[in-house]
């Protein structure tokens, strides 16, 4: 797929499908049950079993870390040359065993294995809150650094006290009971450490709730403040107040849910009756909320279709074309090198106007200048192994032509490139780009390159906007790159990184920067790519993942905010305008979704989807197989591509649904202080 590197070539053997062992077979190997310490070499053996019990043995045994095989992860290392696993971190990590047969036939199984944590060497307690009030639970975090400075978090301890004044449950949470001073001990691997708490009287005479609203609709993050007065009337100052919530969904079938944070911040993801609460020790108070639905659903129209019959299509890109005719470029996957010219200008009537094959099994990426006259497109699996990319004249997109091709430092494979102004930005090896002034797109010059820098370094996709790149750097997350933006004095020619974000899967492929309109905040979405059973060239695939929104706005500190998780699919590219999202989800087709005013916790259960798209058609190359692949709004129509059917376009309805009702509760709820 796009966001599948061909360039590695144990990538391709691991990953396809297409001839697989009888089911009559499995994979045993002595991974099974493995425990290791950080640092242990171990050789597995594996081979073949059928029903009876009887062994048959592989041609070759293949192994790798399940979550490294596009993401390089290091918990775990294979030698390959040794046959050998290496453990380099401690925790529970998957290792995948591929039995190669004797006629090329592949069979693989996964084996979790244990590797132990080092001794302790020291373990920390704090308390978070700078005050305890009597009848308040502690906000208590656990530590532990061992020998080998791995740090864990949240172990559990062994806490103790000979303090009347506060209480420990079963599951270690500590209540401060009465006011006075306390000591929590607690121990871990054989270190011990303690912890001295003052506990306060509770001054709380009197609380107050304020809201930001009292009506909202599923998706709308309500703010909430708690303040507190003593027995004088006066406000008391910095009280460390816990917020919770309950409510009644209005679908008998359905529970209400919802987000609360720590700071008040709350947002529902069904319709109903909901009553939120703070508290401080043995005090409380509630404000009720009523969450109605967001209004928001429109009727999505296919209104037109370009069908590619004999191959897969990767990417795609819509531009104006000189002419001021509409036109749009799709690329071929595992093909033949071809590459396809629309004319989209009615969107309702697409057809293909011309066509340019290279010597390259995957044109992976396509993309045109802004000017609508030059186009690039990458190259992978060339006979010469040459690859690079291709830059082509589309002035006249019914009569392309080739200016030239460029290989230097690109020979490994291009499996993403973007344009920006006159310079292309294309992928090398699934490690760095490199920076390519096409000024005279007929001799075109490298001018810089950028790499994360790290061991085991991996890209798969980068984009520009107003002067920064975007690298997505698989398990490093996103690099935002001064490529001509000024904040940090970069250039094409002296790319500098200037802010970073990473998460736990390691499976970050594709980003796209956005601007919120309606809040002014400043986003990184990053996509995951993940294949769980890997990619079957010619029949569904199973995906997953998801799309992290990240509050850049505090460049120093970004913060993961929401996420957009259609359940039993993974994420693929995407485009962000006006507030709404349009998202290639692989086999849940194309979503739309409302992304407006602030973002908090799972978009998709907050029903913020406004239409999608199935993709799929019954004359596709893999017939009625929806396999979204990426989503562009232009000039009013989303046109995608999907892996197995082509070129589409479709129509979100201007046609709202009757909110006349969800106004009616307004200043009506009766509100408790």
């Amino acid at each position: 797929m796009k966001k599948y590197t061909f360039n590695l070539i144990f990538s391709a053997l691991l990953l396809t499908t297409a001839t697989m062992f009888s089911q009559e077979l499995v994979v045993k190997s002595n991974l099974e049950g493995l425990t290791m310490s950080v640092g242990e070499t171990f050789k597995p053996t594996s081979f073949a079993e059928n029903l009876k019990g009887e062994k048959i043995m592989c041609q070759a045994v293949i192994y790798y870390n399940k979550k490294g095989v596009f993401s390089t992860a290091k918990a775990v290392t294979v030698n390959r040359g040794e046959g050998t696993i290496r453990a380099n971190e401690p925790g529970t990590h998957e290792i995948v065993a591929l039995c190669i047969g004797q006629q090329g036939q592949r069979l693989s199984r996964t084996f979790p294995i244990q590797v132990d944590f080092p001794k302790a060497k020291e373990i920390k307690i704090t308390l978070s809150a700078s005050k305890v009030y009597e009848g308040s639970f502690l906000p208590l975090d656990f530590e532990v650094v061992d020998e080998m400075n791995f740090t864990r978090k949240n172990e559990f301890f062994q806490l103790s006290t000979d303090s009347d004044n506060i209480k420990i449950d079963a599951f270690n949470n500590v209540k401060a009971v009465s006011p006075g001073k306390a000591i929590l001990s607690a121990s871990f691997d054989e270190i011990s450490t303690s912890l001295t708490i003052d506990i306060l009287d509770n001054p709380v005479e009197k609380l107050e709730l304020r809201a930001s609203l009292d009506v909202a609709r599923t998706g709308d993050v309500v703010s909430y403040e708690a303040i507190g007065y003593d027995s004088a009337g006066k406000l008391i100052e910095g009280l460390p107040f816990s917020y919770t919530f309950s409510g009644k969904a209005v679908d008998k079938s359905n529970n209400a849910s919802g987000l609360i944070m720590n700071d008040g911040r709350f947002v529902a993801e069904v319709i109903g009756d909901y009553m939120v609460s703070a508290s401080i020790g043995s005090s409380s108070v509630s404000r009720p909320l009523k969450v109605v639905g967001r209004g928001i659903e429109r009727e999505v129209l296919k209104v037109g279709k370009g069908v590619v019959t004999d191959k897969h299509t990767s990417d795609f890109w819509v531009f104006e074309g000189v002419d001021g005719r509409d036109y749009a470029v799709t690329g071929t996957w595992g093909a033949d090198g071809t590459s396809f010219f629309w004319d989209v200008t009615d969107p309702t009537s697409i057809k293909k106007i011309d066509s340019v094959k290279v010597d390259a099994r995957t044109v992976n990426d396509v993309k045109v200048s802004q000017d609508g006259r030059i186009s690039v497109i990458s190259r992978e699996g060339a006979s010469d192994r040459k690859n690079g990319i291709i830059i082509l004249d589309v002035s006249n997109p019914y009569d392309v032509k080739v200016l030239s091709e460029y290989t230097k430092n690109l020979t490994g494979g291009v499996h993403n490139v973007f344009i920006d102004n006159d310079h292309v930005y294309a992928l090398s090896g699934s490690q760095r780009y490199y920076i390519i002034n096409i000024k005279d797109p007929k001799n075109p010059v490298e001018v810089g390159m950028f790499e994360v820098g790290k061991e085991g370094q991996s890209i798969h996709d980068v984009w520009i906007e107003d002067g920064i790149a975007y690298s997505s750097n698989w398990r490093d997350g996103v690099y935002l790159v001064d490529v001509g933006n000024g904040i940090a004095g970069g250039s094409p020619s002296n790319p500098v990184a200037f802010a970073n974000y990473d998460y736990a899967t390691g499976a970050h492929h594709a980003t796209f920067p956005f601007k919120s309109k309606s809040t002014g905040k400043f986003y990184t979405v990053l996509g995951d790519e993940i294949f769980p059973d890997g990619v079957d060239e010619n029949n569904p695939n199973i995906t997953a993942g998801f799309l992290h929104f990240v509050d850049f706005s505090d460049l120093d500190n970004p913060i993961e905010v929401a996420k957009y998780e259609l359940p039993g699919q993974g994420s693929h590219n995407y485009w962000i305008e006006d507030d709404i999202l349009y998202v290639a989800m692989y086999g849940g087709g194309v979503r739309i979704v409302d992304i407006s005013g602030e973002l908090l916790g799972d978009l998709f259960r907050q029903g913020r989807e406004i239409g999608y798209i199935m993709t799929g058609t019954s004359d596709a190359y893999i017939p009625n197989a929806t396999m979204a692949w990426g989503a562009q709004l232009y000039k009013g129509y989303v046109f995608y591509s999907d892996w197995n059917s082509g070129l589409g376009s479709s129509k979100v309805s201007e046609l709202k649904p009757d909110n006349s009702k969800a106004n009616q509760y307004i200043n009506k709820t009766p509100i408790i202080d």
